[in-house]
């Protein structure tokens, strides 16, 4: 017995064997403690995150279930050993290593929730279209590149390293970067700016100055339109923005506008009958609402009528076919009124002189 009671109370780096026992003690409390309530917390949050459409709660169980085991042990390590005496060097060096890894770890915390608030606010501004993945990158890259720059700014500083000569190093190095990758990163913000606050989305058909055509991508850098010929058209994003952009998907109804001509000898009273005759035949179409029908002027071979009526879509096919139906019924009943079309002709008059007769 004497010899187990000095076996316990022998002294190993300055602590005895029962200080010992009981700082390994104190580790496994904390390392087995910590892991159980990592484990059983994150169940339990994700079982209620499940139930919820929160995204914080999404983003806490993330948090949690990527907390490291190393840093859990390291924590019940530096824990433990606050029953010891040890050297100045040893405890600077688990104080340090404690540092190193709680700022590493609250660097992975906080690009976890970045990630995961970022991906709610452009879910809500998007709504759902496929263009949410470039937008939740870039700004994912965004927020990560921020944490992690913070992070290594407090680490360099931990190690009692000049920081503001650092910073003010990088400020300088981040000038030339930015000088350097204008463009891309004009590229960059121009893509964010364009899918928040969405000038056109996915499938919208847009004319940018004499191209035309469906949009099919939006990217960090271009944006690629197939145009009505089947080629594929690529804009800088920039460049993109800096254009004037029509956008026919946007529009709640469409004016159309259209002419037709009638020779010079179509009688008075039919050239009266016209524009009542053209706006029934508008007013039994489909969608349709009758502007006006007017006896515009004198042409070099006709007698110009202009003709406005509205369609309530913006689908071009739909509107072809509504402007198909009406030049029929125009055509037939002009047969049936004896309306002649004008087309460019040329009437020579001769005049006989007497003298020479």
């Amino acid at each position: 017995m004497e010899s187990i009671r000095d076996l316990v109370f022998t002294t190993v780096q300055g602590n005895s064997l029962q200080v010992w026992l009981t700082a390994f003690s104190a580790f496994l409390v904390v390392f087995v403690a910590l892991t159980l309530i990592r484990n059983r917390l994150g169940a339990r949050l994700r079982a209620l995150a499940l139930k919820t459409e929160n995204t914080l709660d999404d983003a806490a169980v993330e948090a949690v279930l990527k907390t490291k085991w190393i840093f859990i042990a390291f924590l019940a390590v530096w824990f433990g050993s606050q029953w010891l005496v040890l050297s100045d060097s040893i405890t600077e060096g688990l104080n340090g290593g404690l540092m190193f890894l709680s700022i590493i770890q609250a660097a992975i915390w906080g690009t976890i929730i970045i990630g995961e608030l970022v991906k709610h606010f452009v879910r809500l501004q998007v709504e759902g279209e496929s263009t949410q993945i470039a937008t939740t990158t870039a700004l994912t890259f965004v927020g990560k590149l921020v944490i992690w720059s913070l992070a290594l700014l407090l680490l360099l500083e931990n190690m009692n390293l000049d920081v503001s000569a650092l910073v003010t190093s990088l400020g300088v190095g981040g000038i030339a970067v930015a000088l350097a990758a204008q463009n891309i990163l004009g590229d960059l913000f121009a893509s964010l700016s364009i899918v928040l606050d969405k000038p056109f989305v996915l499938g919208d058909f847009i004319i940018v100055d004499n191209h035309m055509g469906s949009v099919e991508h939006i990217g960090l850098k271009t944006t690629r339109i197939r145009s009505l010929s089947g080629e594929q058209l690529i804009f800088s994003n920039a460049d993109l923005l800096q254009s004037r952009i029509r956008n026919f998907k946007r529009m709640a109804e469409r004016r159309v506008v259209f002419a037709l001509g009638v020779t010079y000898q179509t009688p008075t009273e039919k050239l009266e009958k016209i524009p009542a005759m053209i706006k029934e035949m508008i007013e039994a179409q489909e969608l349709t609402r009758f502007d006006r029908a007017h006896f515009k002027d004198f042409g070099n071979f006709s007698l110009n009528f202009e003709l406005v009526y509205w369609i309530a879509t913006p689908d071009y096919n739909q509107y072809m076919d509504t402007q198909q139906r009406i030049n029929l019924l125009i055509y037939k009943q002009f047969a049936e009124e004896g309306i002649e079309f004008a087309y460019p002709t040329q009437t020579l008059f001769l005049e006989k002189n007497p003298e020479n007769s």
